[in-house]
C-alpha cells in the first residue's frame, strides 16, 4: 500500500513540474508543448478541424492523451494556442526585417515578402488559416481580435510612417490601404492553397506591392 501511494506521489509530482516547465518562448511545457502545436496544425490541416480529435494531436505529437490535457482544456484551445504561436513567430521576424529596411514602401515590400514567404514554407498553417479557421465565425472573431487587429495596426503604422515622409500619398486613408494590401497578399495565399498546381508563392509579393503603390492606371 505504502509503495502504491509512493508510485502515486511520484506520478502526481511528474506531472505537476511537467505543467510548470517554461518553454524558450515563454509558453508552458518546452518540447512537449511545441510538438503538440506543430502536430495539431498538421492534423486539423490534414482531417479539417472538426473530424480532428485530441487523440490524433496526441498520436502525431508522439506524447499520450493525458499529456495534452496538461496544457490545453480542449481543441479549440489548442488550435487558438497553435496560431497565436505562429504569429509570435511572425511578429519576431517582421521586427528583425524591417529593421534593415529604409523608408515605408521598402518595409510593405519587405512585410509582404516575409507573410507570403512564411506561408509557402508552412502549407498546413496556410491551410488552417485560410480554411479550417474561416468555417467558424466564432474562431474569426477571437483571432481577429487577438492577432488580426496588431497586424493591421503594424501596417498602418508603416503607412502613415510613408504619408508623413511624402512616399505615400496623404489622401489614401491609412486603413483603406492596409486593409487592400493584407486583403491582397490574403487572396493570394488562398488561390495558392486552392490551386491544383505548385507555384511560387513568395514571387507574388513584389507584383502586389508594385500594384498597389503604383495604381493600375496609366499616367502621363
Amino acid at each position: 500500500m505504502a509503495q502504491t501511494r509512493q508510485a502515486n506521489k511520484s506520478k502526481t509530482g511528474q506531472a505537476s513540474q511537467e505543467r510548470d516547465q517554461i518553454a524558450p518562448n515563454g509558453a508552458r511545457g518546452g518540447d512537449k508543448y511545441r510538438r503538440i502545436l506543430d502536430a495539431a496544425i498538421d492534423v486539423i490541416a490534414e482531417k479539417g478541424f472538426h473530424n480532428s480529435r485530441v487523440s490524433d494531436i496526441a498520436e502525431r505529437a508522439g506524447v499520450a492523451d493525458g499529456t495534452v490535457y496538461l496544457y490545453f482544456k480542449s481543441k479549440e484551445q489548442i488550435l487558438m494556442a497553435a496560431l497565436d504561436g505562429a504569429f509570435e513567430s511572425f511578429y519576431r521576424l517582421a521586427k528583425e526585417e524591417l529593421a534593415s529596411s529604409t523608408d515605408a514602401p521598402a518595409k510593405l515590400r519587405t512585410l509582404a515578402r516575409l507573410h507570403l514567404r512564411s506561408l509557402s514554407q508552412h502549407r498546413s498553417l496556410a491551410v488552417v488559416l485560410q480554411t479550417e479557421l474561416r468555417q467558424s465565425a466564432k474562431f474569426l472573431a477571437e483571432f481577429s481580435h487577438r492577432e488580426l487587429k496588431g497586424y493591421f495596426d503594424l501596417i498602418r503604422e508603416i503607412i502613415r510612417e510613408g504619408q508623413h515622409a511624402g512616399t505615400i500619398r496623404k489622401e489614401v486613408p491609412d486603413k483603406i490601404a492596409a486593409a487592400s494590401l493584407f486583403g491582397a497578399l490574403d487572396e493570394m495565399v488562398t488561390s495558392w492553397v486552392l490551386s491544383s498546381r505548385d507555384w511560387d508563392l513568395a514571387a507574388a509579393a513584389d507584383p502586389v506591392i508594385d500594384l498597389l503603390l503604383s495604381g493600375m492606371e496609366t499616367r502621363l
